[in-house]
């Protein structure tokens, strides 16, 4: 399994206090908007040390503000998706280029027909899939030159798309507040061992409604894996559309690097 490396162990409590970003609202649309689309309580599993939620140790904090920018100073992590769904799940095997803001991986039904099967590729504006009846275990490292056809990513109403979106906001080019976060809700849960990893699982803050978006939620809806040094293993995440959560694991295998696929739109 591949360590995320690219950042030192731990960031100086001082060092955090003294850090301030232009924008105090900026967490909400960080971190939290992640949780935008989140509409189902997540339970823990099952064997985990869990005797919260309780308040976040300023410790706890630093290390849940710069979990997604572990994500963006690595370039690039390896994931496995598991997108459920009342007519059967989809699991996405692939890479996310933190970076470069764009995803890439092989699609396969589970309990459901095959015409979800192939590959599939996105930005934060569209969704590009390739189908294949029999797809790859894992995506070709260089997308096929033809046969894809692109849509805009939907921003209501599609578990797959909210998932796709939820998944490139998993990595940010800076820290998250780390004295806002439990402000806006963001707790400890408790402890786990996740492939070998000793890891704290925490909530993110709240979602803040806005206009046109969908209504506030709880900050249990969204809970993350995150080993000692920041680094993110597990994210799960109640997503409105879907009856179960969603489950995002990282380095589940080897990361490849992520090339645009042919008439896709890039990040903006």
């Amino acid at each position: 399994m591949r360590r995320v490396r690219g950042a030192k162990q731990g960031f100086p409590r001082r060092a955090a206090a003294r850090r301030r970003w232009p924008r105090a609202r900026w967490v909400a649309a960080a971190i939290g908007g992640v949780a935008v689309a989140v509409a189902t309580v997540l339970v823990l599993d099952s064997g985990s040390d869990s005797t919260g939620p309780r308040a976040l140790t300023s410790d706890q904090a630093n290390l849940l503000a710069v979990t997604r920018f572990r994500n963006y100073q690595a370039g690039g992590r390896a994931v496995t998706i598991d997108v459920p769904g009342t007519a059967g799940g989809l699991t996405i095997t692939g890479s996310i280029d933190y970076r470069g803001g764009r995803g890439y991986g092989a699609v396969r039904g589970t309990g459901r027909d095959t015409s979800s099967d192939g590959l599939i590729a996105w930005t934060a504006t569209t969704v590009s899939v390739h189908p294949m009846a029999n797809p790859p275990a894992k995506a070709p490292a260089r997308p096929p030159e033809s046969g894809w056809y692109n849509r805009p990513l939907q921003r209501y109403g599609s578990s797959l798309d909210s998932t796709l979106s939820i998944a490139l906001k998993l990595g940010s080019d800076r820290p998250d507040n780390a004295e806002l976060l439990p402000q806006n809700g963001a707790a400890w849960v408790g402890r786990d061992r996740l492939d070998g990893h000793r890891v704290d699982i925490m909530t993110g803050p709240r979602a803040r409604a806005t206009s046109g978006t969908a209504p506030s939620t709880d900050p249990s809806d969204v809970r993350y894996w995150i080993g000692s040094d920041g680094t993110m293993y597990r994210v799960r995440v109640g997503v409105a559309s879907a009856s179960q959560p969603v489950v995002i694991d990282f380095d589940t295998h080897r990361y490849v690097p992520v090339r645009p696929v042919p008439g896709a739109t890039p990040a903006r």
